[in-house]
């Protein structure tokens, strides 16, 4: 039977550390006042860290008469780690010697200095443990030095779960961090991962003027000594959109009001490429969602990939689902896709075959020569029944002028008395909305036999009574959370 006696070995290695008379290596840590000399052996080095195990077969073979970072002289190897402290480094030697460390009474800034360490020193165990621990056990301090921790562990390659960590932690409350005198001056790399988060729970023309604060800080030439936009010369200007160009993209100018469009990003043209300028501004004059430069709202409650429509269209029918604003959703909606006609084909055995039994779905329609998309919903989604007519008040037909049109749709909802023709089931077509909207082989159909409301005129404008060819079909399954 094996026995171990972990406990006794890591006692005996303890008290070799602490009474080091045959040493061979001595490694200077930190510098000025606050340094410290450490009497270490090189066998216990070398086993325990791939860093040391490279760095003392380098230095084993030479002789050097000058002290350098790292030298050899009278058969002691000497090391220089002014970028280590003293206090993060004695925790590093327990662990290396024992294979223990206690972090629980340490302040968070020395257990951040075991985190870089252990990182140079390739110790991955450490270097995990000690990232856990942060998030863990030290989350608070981290978020009371949020700076110094970011502009630490950014440079940190290993370290992307406490990064993930910190970012998610801003996102949930980012307005105070956003709004501190420490903001402008964190590194680009930490801002665009901010910006680009679809979570950040924050207005946008709050992150506007925090980025304006933010790049006039990075810009030469301006910072708090130059703030002043009136005395501002051409130069200047080109200078913040050279540092702002990566960043600018990233904000949803579509979700700032009309009125703080013109109060603070309108000031600021001159810095915002042309192109999205005037996006935004067709934007505002003809509530038409930009073509290139639209991003999904922050915390958006809708996922659709759509050649069709936008994703903002996508939280209007969402709404209507719900009978309420999109912007009251109670549900996050999926919407993924299960058939496409320009890779499927237009062929209803194929749409049966991938839209059959997926529950609620949703339908989107493009003429050839139109820009118009026509749409149904369908809250039962497609069974296949050989010819029957399903009952539900839900159902609806709708028309949006273009996939980015947000002033002009249209609905028809099942007329009341009408809920029990709301669908027809056949297999040998597509979809059928009542036989009001539906596909039967290669064409799409409009009609108003009374099932749905007034609106259906609206809706099949200008093509009720006219079947086409469409140009694109895409049914979406939906699902919500």
């Amino acid at each position: 039977m094996d026995t171990k006696f972990h406990d006794d070995l890591a006692q005996d290695l303890s008290l070799m550390l602490n009474n080091s008379d045959d040493y061979n290596v001595i490694i200077q840590v930190g510098e000025n006042h606050n340094m410290k000399e450490f009497r270490i052996h090189s066998n216990i080095l070398r086993a325990r860290s791939p860093y040391f195990k490279n760095a003392l077969s380098t230095l084993s073979g030479r002789s050097s008469k000058r002290k350098t970072d790292n030298s050899k002289r009278n058969d002691i190897i000497e090391f220089k780690k002014p970028n280590i402290n003293p206090n993060s480094f004695e925790l590093i030697l327990k662990y290396i010697y024992t294979g223990e460390v206690d972090l629980s009474k340490q302040p968070g800034e020395d257990i951040l200095g075991v985190l870089v360490a252990s990182d140079e020193l390739q110790l991955g165990k450490l270097f995990d443990h000690v990232q856990d621990h942060l998030i863990e056990k030290q989350s608070v301090w981290v978020k009371q030095n949020y700076v110094l921790v970011l502009h630490t562990i950014f440079k940190l390659s290993n370290c992307k779960k406490l990064q993930d960590h910190c970012i998610k932690s801003i996102c949930a409350d980012p307005k105070p961090f956003i709004t501190s005198e420490n903001f402008p001056s964190l590194d680009r790399d930490i801002v665009y991962e901010l910006l680009k988060r679809d979570d950040l729970q924050i207005e946008e023309a709050v992150a506007w003027d925090h980025l304006i604060k933010w790049g006039i800080e990075q810009t030469p030439g301006l910072g708090s000594k130059n703030n002043d936009r009136a005395k501002w010369s051409d130069s200047n200007y080109k200078a913040l959109k050279r540092t702002l160009s990566h960043f600018i993209p990233l904000i949803r100018f579509v979700e700032i009001s009309p009125a703080d469009f013109y109060d603070k990003v309108r000031p600021y043209k001159a810095v915002i490429p042309e192109y999205i300028y005037e996006d935004i501004t067709e934007f505002y004059y003809k509530n038409t969602l930009p073509e290139a430069t639209i991003l999904p709202p922050r915390n958006a409650k809708v996922r659709i990939e759509s050649k069709l429509i936008k994703l903002n269209l996508a939280g209007i029918i969402a709404g209507w689902i719900e009978r309420r604003n999109e912007k009251e959703l109670s549900h996050k909606y999926n919407f993924d896709p299960l058939y496409r006609s320009s890779q499927d084909g237009v062929n209803t055995n194929t749409f049966r075959t991938k839209c059959n039994n997926q529950g609620p779905c949703l339908v989107l329609v493009k003429h050839q020569q139109s820009a118009k998309i026509y749409g149904g919903y369908n809250p039962l989604g497609f069974m296949g029944y050989g010819g029957q007519w399903c009952n539900t008040t839900e159902s609806f037909i709708f028309s949006f002028e273009n996939g980015r049109d947000i002033q002009n749709m249209k609905i028809s909802r099942v007329n009341n008395g009408y809920n029990n023709y709301a669908i027809y089931e056949d297999y040998n077509q597509g979809f059928n909305f009542g036989n009001v909207f539906y596909m039967n082989s290669d064409q799409i159909y409009f009609n108003n036999n009374g099932y749905y409301d007034g609106n259906i005129n609206n809706v099949g404008s200008p093509y009720l009574n006219i079947n086409f060819v469409p140009e694109e079909i895409e049914v979406f399954k939906i699902t919500t959370s």
